[in-house]
Parts: structure tokens; sequence; C-alpha cells
């Protein structure tokens, strides 16, 4: 695979992607070493003019008014090792890959006057397959300094780290990989740490997996359109065009497309269908328009110079800033959580429109056998309980903060756990998508005389080769777990 290149600009979601999942290795552009090297001569020459630098000759947090006028470079490594006050599970693999990567991507831009020895330490770590053991609770959004530390000590050699699957202290880690101890200058520390890189680098793989998910939902709406003998007329251009909702034409494009060449268009179709079918292309569309949002908000980031504070080259000033806040990312996510809810506790009713009663000429509960036969029934309880799992994980969190270091810090966007939730939310949605596609091609089965679409055709092919057509009752859970995990394999 080729190198992911970090310009200073341009960097997206897609390349921390690759970068986490596939091994990417991160080349650097040409012109960033220059930026590196001014923004880096410019922060050393307001030192030593005698300008007062956050974190640099002051302390940090309720601390600001102390000046730091001895051991600045010890000072450094005492702010590091300060923070590591984070707990709880570490991040898995792909994510620490992801943090790593977008916290190189956001110096590349070269506003953090970081020392470009210790930048390439960072890239070198990334690319040697060096991965700092980061704890995933500790960030309230206000910059993820707590967690982002366990890089920044993994650097100077202390904490912990994997290397070729094996946790190693990091000291040990990088003399296995070939790698020395890095030298942390003047305000180097506080660059590697101030930053909302945790927040960036997990929501990126956030939103190409939500992508991604998003054309299985697609494809099991349309089974169900299938399956339940839909009116393919609500979703005709001229409806979407009469009221031009977000997303709401390209998703009714996309769902017509797979049902192309269905014997839907020449049967006699209910005047009205169910909500969760009828409105499919509203609600798909609102999801597809805030995964958007999302991404854009991401890689605003991954190509920002979000540091505090700013060493502006092209003014020659070094500036406090505001810039590691992420109120609009934190708000991006909350609404995509929010997207995701809708799209799957609609999928989740189709899934009851199916296995209920026998409508549409199905049989109740999709069973062939009758009598007491559970069928699909009993699968009603697994995707209740999903949705309710995704109901309170997409739950606001954005409000929900304390005032912090004495008052200094008093506000707070929690985007860590915003994105947290919706990873959560994704994982969980997978399932009900599932659950849906299993019984839509279950309620197929029982349709002879009808001919799918085309798209449709390869989605029933798709359920089919993991799951066999239910006969007799039998466990469904191992089924749904086994189509979840080819929509999302994360690798």
């Amino acid at each position: 695979m080729n190198a992911i290149v970090f310009k200073g600009s341009g960097t997206t979601a897609h390349d921390i992607a690759a970068i986490a999942r596939k091994d990417a290795a991160v080349a650097i552009g040409a012109h960033v070493h220059d930026r590196l090297v001014r923004a880096r001569a410019m922060l050393d020459q307001a030192a030593a003019m005698g300008q007062q630098i956050y974190g640099l000759n002051t302390g940090l947090g309720a601390n600001l008014k102390t000046p730091v006028t001895e051991g600045i470079n010890t000072f450094q490594q005492q702010l590091v090792r300060g923070r590591g006050m984070g707990v709880g599970p570490s991040l898995p693999r792909d994510e620490t890959r992801a943090v790593m990567a977008a916290r190189l991507s956001m110096l590349a831009v070269g506003g953090s006057g970081i020392s470009p020895s210790v930048f390439n330490d960072l890239l070198a770590l990334l690319n040697k397959h060096v991965h700092p053991v980061l704890p995933s609770i500790g960030s309230i959004g206000a910059g993820d300094l707590v967690l982002l530390s366990a890089i920044a000590r993994s650097l100077i050699g202390e904490g912990n780290a994997e290397y070729q699957g094996q946790v190693y202290p990091s000291g040990q880690a990088l003399e296995l990989s070939g790698l020395a101890r890095s030298a942390l200058g003047p305000k180097d520390g506080l660059s590697l740490l101030n930053a909302s890189a945790v927040s960036v680098g997990c929501g990126a793989l956030v939103v190409v997996d939500t992508a991604s998910l998003l054309d299985f939902q697609r494809q099991a709406a349309a089974l169900s359109f299938e399956a339940l003998g839909g009116n393919p007329l609500v979703l005709a251009p001229a409806i979407q065009r009469a009221r031009q909702a977000a997303g709401q034409a390209e998703e009714a494009e996309k769902l017509l497309a797979l049902l192309e060449g269905s014997s839907l268009f020449g049967a006699q179709a209910a005047i009205q269908d169910p909500l969760s079918l009828r409105c499919v292309a509203s609600i798909q569309g609102a999801l597809a328009q805030a995964v958007k949002s999302a991404t854009e908000a991401v890689e605003i980031e991954l190509n920002a110079a979000a540091d505090n504070p700013l060493v502006i080259v092209d003014e020659g000033r070094v500036l406090s800033t505001g810039n590691f806040h992420t109120p609009s990312l934190a708000l991006a996510f909350e609404t995509l959580g929010l997207a995701i809810a809708q799209a799957a506790l609609a999928s989740a009713a189709r899934f009851i429109q199916l296995t209920g009663s026998g409508r549409n000429g199905l049989p109740r509960y999709l069973t062939p056998l009758g009598g007491a036969s559970a069928g699909f029934v009993p699968l009603q309880k697994t995707v209740a309980a999903l949705a309710g799992r995704i109901r309170h994980q997409a739950n606001p969190v954005l409000l929900d903060f304390l005032p912090v270091s004495e008052g200094v810090e008093d506000h707070a966007t929690q985007t860590p756990l915003a994105v947290a939730k919706c990873a959560e939310i994704i994982g969980l949605w997978s399932h009900v998508i599932a659950c849906e596609m299993l019984a839509a091609a279950q309620g197929i089965d029982f349709k002879p005389g009808h001919r799918c679409g085309d798209g449709t055709s390869e989605v029933y092919g798709f359920v089919r080769a993991t799951a066999s057509r239910l006969k007799d009752d039998r466990a469904l859970g191992d089924d749904v777990s086994a189509l979840a995990n080819l929509m999302l394999p994360r690798a």
C-alpha cells in the first residue's frame, strides 16, 4: 500500500482509517519540515525576548501565573508525567494508530512550534508500529491532554507500549524497534498533549464505519421492500423534488437502483405502507447528511493548527488560543448518533412488520411450520433490546461537564464521549441491520413468484451465503452475529 502523505492540508478520514487498519505508512510532504523549522525558530525567538508563553515558561491551567524560569526542558517531562491520569480500558490498536496519525496530521500544519526532531520521533513511533497503551477515560473534550500523555510518555521511554503483539515497558519497546528516547525541548511536551487528537482520530474511524454501514442499511431496507411488497412509487423522483429535504432525493435514487428489475413495479401495491418503509428515503437521507457533516468536522480538525499557544508564522507572533476546543465536532457527533439511532429504529420497526402476525401475505412469525413454532418472534426481543441500548447511547452528553482547574477550565465539550457513544451505537446498529436482512430474506422465500431487483438479488445472495433459510426452529443469534461481523470487519 502506498504511503499516506501528510502535507499540512488535504488529510481525509479515509487516510486515517488506512493508517489505523491497513498499517499504511505515513510520509511527510516536501514543505512540512521547513514549516516546522520556521515555527520552532519563531517560538524560541519569542521566548528569548521575554514573552510569556503558556506551557513553555508558565505553568498550565490553574498554574498559569506560576513562572517557569529554570529547568525548562525538565519541566516538559514533568508536564508529560503529571498528565498521566487516564484510567479505564485501553484503546484498541486501530484507534491508537488513528490517534497518533491524527496528531501528526495536525502538527504537520506547523502551528505548534514543536521541535522537528520530536515530530520525527512521533512519526517513527507510528511507522515502526510501536503503539503506546492509551487509557480511554480522562478527557472532557477541552483538549485530550490526559489521554495523549500516554503517547508522550512512550516517546521518552515511560509507560507501556505494544510492539509486535506484545506489551512492553515503553523503553524496551523503543529498544526492540530500534528507536531512541525522545529529548523534549521547550514546549514540546505541551505540543504533544494539547490537542483533540483522540476525538479526531477515533472520530475519523466512526465516520468511515458509519458511511459503510449506511450502505448495508440501504440494502436491508430495499430487501424489506421486496419481502413486504412495498410500493416503490414512494421513491419516485417527483416526490423527492416536491420537498428537497437533506439527502432524501439521493437516498431514494439509491434505493430505486437496488430495486430496478423487481416485479414490485408491476404489482398491485398498497396505497400507503407503514412509515418505516414509506419514509425510509427521508430517514436515511438525514443520516447521510449527518455523516457528511461529521466527516467535514473531522477533516477540518485533521488539517487545522489547533494548538495553544499558536505560532503564527506569517505574522511573526505567538498567541494563546482556544483552538483545541471542539464544540462543533461534539455537536456533529451528537447529531450523528441521533441520526444513526433514528435509522436503526426504523430498521427495527420493519423487522417487527416482517415477523409479526402474518401481514402482507407472509406467514405468522415467518415460520414454515405453523402451530407452536416460534420462528422469528423470539428475535423480536433481541431487536427490542438492541433498540433500547441504541436509544440509551444516543442521549446527548455535550452539556455534561464540571468546571475544573480552579475554574480556569469552566467549559467542556465531552467530544471523546460523544465519539465513543457513536462507535458503540454502530456496533449495535449492525446487529439490527442483520436482523432485518435475515427476516426480509426469509420473507422473500415465501414469495416463489416474486422477482427481486438486480441489486436486491445480490443482497439476498449475501444473506444466504451466511445464513440458510429457517426451516425448523433454531438459534438465529449466531446468524445475526455472523452477518454483523461481515458488515463491520474493522480490520
